[in-house]
């Protein structure tokens, strides 16, 4: 199934049965990919007047109630109304949802006790190229991370001058393999949220901000359709399932 988009001044083929899916579910288990400090999500029959309603306990439907954070327990994609005082729900701020993206893989770098990526890392990853949307993926890269317990880890973080170069350089939407682009514990400045969502100047509403996504090894660096799939929640983060779709030089 052979899609053709016209992007620009380009008319650029994808292929609609070849989807690279880089989220990571929530699956009410221990072995869910976890932050934050929080407890597994679970998912789990109601009980009305006693009675489980599970079709396995007699029940003819199951209805499940869902316990969980987008911010700890999955792939989500967050606003600025992150962290403003305002409301700025992924509902209204995410209203396009097909993007040029960009693929690149980052060996972080040691700074002290951390590990970080770089403006200087991600300029070479980039280059001259303009896109909308960019994935990174960070070395090393094992299938753990989809059931990561992150919590007091120190996990890799963007460093604010990383983050101001992908706001420069146009980057609307930026997708992460970590459970955030800042530091786990920075005492609250939060220097990349603010500075790739611009909170000193115009705010960028229609920037948004994918985290704990899963690249997989066989997907290469380069350009691809990104289709950023949200579920429509009135909240600053919706869990997302995040969809490549590999271009079609030929």
């Amino acid at each position: 199934m052979i899609a053709t988009i016209q992007y620009k001044s380009r008319k650029l083929k994808i292929d609609l049965l070849e989807p690279l899916d880089l989220s990571i579910p929530i699956t009410g288990k221990s072995t869910n990919v976890n932050a934050w400090y929080l407890e597994p999500p679970t998912i789990q029959p109601e009980v009305i007047d006693g009675d489980t309603i599970s079709v396995t306990d007699g029940a003819v439907v199951n209805f499940n109630s869902i316990k969980f954070n987008p911010h700890s327990h999955g792939t989500h994609t967050e606003t600025v109304g992150h962290i403003t005082k305002e409301s700025y729900p992924i509902n209204k701020c995410l209203k396009q949802f097909f993007f040029l993206a960009e693929v690149v893989t980052v060996a972080p770098e040691k700074l002290g006790d951390d590990y970080v990526i770089s403006r200087k890392q991600l300029q070479f990853a980039l280059g001259n190229k303009k896109r909308e949307a960019i994935v990174i993926r960070t070395m090393p890269n094992t299938r753990e991370k989809c059931s990561k317990q992150y919590s007091d880890t120190n996990p890799t973080y963007l460093l604010e001058d990383a983050a101001n170069y992908l706001k420069t350089k146009g980057v609307k939407h930026l997708l992460v393999d970590l459970p955030s682009v800042d530091k786990e514990q920075d005492g609250g400045a939060l220097l990349a949220h603010n500075a790739f969502w611009n909170t000193s100047g115009k705010l960028r509403l229609d920037a948004t901000i994918t985290e704990l996504i899963y690249v997989s090894n066989n997907i290469e660096d380069g350009k691809y359709m990104l289709n950023l799939q949200i579920a429509p929640f009135e909240n600053d983060a919706s869990p997302s399932k995040p969809i490549l779709y590999k271009i079609i030089d030929k």
